[in-house]
């Protein structure tokens, strides 16, 4: 006598879920319980955590030999979201839950008493569970907060595996019990801090503004004390909130981070991780499940790096790929993961280890060799890529008496930017772009070509060899922030020059 029950799980890697059919075999052979498709050791365990919930919930496993397989068998099965796949299989297999198909997709992990427990990762799975075309997700409660937001599946809340059996057809008794909440994450909710209350640098005040409207890579540097970290702070405040698609990036992130129903947010991330940071806790990676680094879960935002240099450079280095694509692709013997990275690098960095160099005020204690080694950690491609240099001087009495106000304030700021972004996002419709920092050279070599004469300096320095070829885009993408910022219709003469000025820190 044998019986085969199939479900649906979900496998992750990075934030793309490939739908897995899992089926059961149940045989009068000597009993046992094996499952097979390339499980990790968390979901070899699972034939102990099915047992004993299936036991609790009052469905008890029939004494057979039980045979799971999950296939596609070649891609990588990791984590104890399968649980509750493997054993509404099993029980479709025993003819104890008949409703149970392969078009429902089942999602969580089982304790020994019969709940279902949360699982991290819901969205991505809840996409890729979409994508596939399946009737229906049954998930945990305590992951519903998590998933009210993915639209265009169905989605059904159960808090055991009685539920669940009961759902799928099980005639069994309904027994109440506490369903397991989801793990409280606590987000820092990071204040709006005032950009008016910057005195004294109208130079780093634009620089941010256009950072913030283009979606340019920036790099502050000055003495301590002199408003980097003030500057920088501010930058988030003045980001527009982000829109649905941009939302669910952000969201599967996040929740394959673990924030659970922290996962949805309006507003962009916010990362900014300590200078003693690994290159995985950047990048992203893992020895056993690939979760994503600072540069992924600030996607849609900023990544701030204080003290710049004192990362190491290989750290530093590392950003390079996923500034210039977008993307982090992490590689491993299982196979590669993806993540997005499409946030925007904000730098600040000390002029050398002492702090003083170049400013004409306390003299610099440091040698210039020590100079170049300390600017030299953050690299030349890397410096490159930072569409905005700037430095950011100290503040004396002077400055600050002779302030005539003229700072915006962050929500006269934001609107600027608002009113920038919408002008871009016209110009730029069908492209696949939204924000200058995005697109190519080629555009701005044809259809986004600026007044006759414009890039006469820029066309100089690139024949003289003091401007790459990047940097030359990098430039011109500036110059149309500037534009768009300014109102105007073309990138002139005037806005190529103060591009260029505010490139100009090193």
């Amino acid at each position: 006598m044998t019986g085969i029950g199939r479900a649906s799980a979900v496998a992750l890697l990075g934030v793309s879920g490939r739908r897995i059919e899992v089926e059961a075999h149940l045989t009068s052979h000597l009993p046992g319980f094996s499952i097979i498709g390339l499980p990790d050791t968390s979901l070899g365990e699972a034939r102990e955590r099915v047992r004993a919930a299936a036991a609790n919930a009052g469905a008890p496993l029939p004494a057979r030999r039980i045979t799971v397989n999950l296939t596609p068998a070649a891609i990588p099965k990791r984590g104890s979201g399968f649980d509750l796949a493997i054993a509404m299989a099993v029980l479709a297999g025993a003819g104890v839950a008949p409703d149970v198909h392969e078009r429902i997709v089942y999602i969580g992990e089982l304790g020994l008493d019969g709940r279902l427990r949360p699982v991290p990762g819901v969205v991505p799975m809840l996409l890729a569970a979409r994508e596939s075309g399946a009737e229906r997700v049954v998930l945990p409660t305590g992951n519903l907060d998590e998933a009210r937001f993915v639209r265009g599946v169905a989605v059904h809340g159960v808090d055991s595996l009685r539920a669940a059996a009961i759902a799928a057809g099980a005639a069994l008794p309904s027994v109440e019990v506490d369903p397991v909440p989801s793990p409280s994450v606590t987000t820092e909710q990071l204040p709006v801090a005032e950009l008016a209350d910057v005195v004294g640098n109208p130079t780093g005040v634009r620089a941010v503004v256009a950072a913030a409207a283009g979606g340019h890579h920036a790099l502050l540097l000055g003495p301590p004390g002199a408003g980097k970290t003030m500057l920088a702070e501010r930058l988030h405040g003045i980001l527009p909130d982000l829109d649905d698609e941009a939302a669910l990036e952000v969201a599967a992130v996040r929740s394959v981070a673990g924030h659970g129903a922290a996962s949805w947010t309006t507003r962009p991330p916010w990362e900014a991780p300590h200078h003693s940071a690994s290159a995985v806790s950047l990048i992203g990676g893992g020895s056993g499940t690939v979760r994503p680094g600072a540069v992924s879960r600030a996607t849609r935002g900023v990544l701030f790096l204080d003290e710049a240099p004192e990362f190491p450079r290989a750290v530093l280095d590392a950003l390079r790929q996923p500034l210039e694509s977008g993307t982090v692709t992490v590689h491993r013997a299982v196979g590669a993961a993806e993540f997005p990275a499409r946030c925007q690098v904000l730098l600040a960095a000390n002029p050398c280890p002492c702090g003083n160099a170049g400013q004409g005020t306390l003299p610099c204690e440091c040698s210039p060799a020590a100079v170049r080694r300390y600017l030299g950690r953050m690299s030349g491609p890397l410096l490159d890529r930072m569409d905005i240099r700037v430095r950011v001087p100290r503040v004396t009495t002077a400055t600050i008496r002779s302030g005539d106000g003229s700072t915006p304030t962050t929500a006269r700021a934001r609107a600027d930017v608002e009113r920038a972004r919408a002008v871009m996002a016209e110009r730029l419709r069908g492209t696949g772009w939204s924000r200058n920092a995005e697109v190519s050279g080629g555009w701005l070599r044809q259809p986004g070509h600026s007044e006759p004469g414009a890039t006469a300096v820029l066309d100089r320095a690139l024949d003289l060899g003091t401007l790459t070829m990047r940097g030359w885009d990098r430039t011109m993408r500036l110059a149309w922030t500037l534009t768009d910022l300014q109102g105007a219709e073309r990138p002139s003469d005037v806005h190529v020059g103060q591009a260029l000025a505010l490139r100009s820190a090193l």
